[in-house]
């Protein structure tokens, strides 16, 4: 009996770092397409980030997060504008950084929500998660070039209807994703 309970942790070990690893090979992957959008072309990172909290949970999605973070800040060319604009902790410390720590917030709020009350209610959880990026990353913005600039202008405003597009797709297919969840056993 012992023998099974091993041999099902370590199953259950296995498949959670293949989740894991999976999860930042698809936000390396997101990031790194840029869809032509109005006013600015879009990345689908912030959809593969409130997807994996959705899919994985608050605490697998933090996981895959951190490692993904991790990955980047150690010099992989992981994040958006990598290598072009510089890797690792260059990078990482640069105008995004406070964008990329909002990801462990929005990760965990979507992962820790529940998403069975109706649609208004699923878009507000989704709208919340998603701001946690924004406010985190202007106020890092903030910080870095100065108060006085128009911040939000800059940080903010250009990719929101890129970002309402995203979250409604990503509504829709909440039911869907729910399923993937539920078949992958993930708490």
């Amino acid at each position: 009996m012992e023998l099974i309970n091993k041999s099902s942790k370590i199953q259950k070990i296995t498949k959670s770092l293949l989740l894991v690893i999976l999860g930042t090979i698809i936000i390396t992957i997101s990031a790194k397409i840029k869809i032509p959008f109005y006013p600015v072309p879009m990345t689908m990172q912030t959809f593969i980030i409130l997807l994996l909290g959705v899919c994985l949970g608050s605490k697998m999605g933090l996981a895959v997060v951190s490692l993904y973070l991790l990955e980047g800040i150690v010099g992989l060319p992981v994040f958006a504008n990598s290598p072009e604009k510089g890797i690792g902790i260059i990078y990482f410390t640069g105008p995004t950084m406070g964008y990329l720590i909002g990801f462990l917030f929005a990760v965990y709020f979507a992962g820790s929500f529940r998403y069975d009350k109706g649609l208004i209610n699923s878009f507000i959880k989704l709208i919340f998660s998603v701001s946690l990026i924004y406010i985190l990353g202007l106020i890092w913005l903030g910080t870095l070039i100065g108060w006085d600039k128009p911040i939000f202008k800059l940080g903010a405003q250009p990719f929101l209807l890129a970002e309402l597009f995203k979250m409604l797709l990503l509504l829709f297919l909440i039911p869907k994703l729910l399923k993937v969840k539920s078949l992958l056993r993930i708490s």
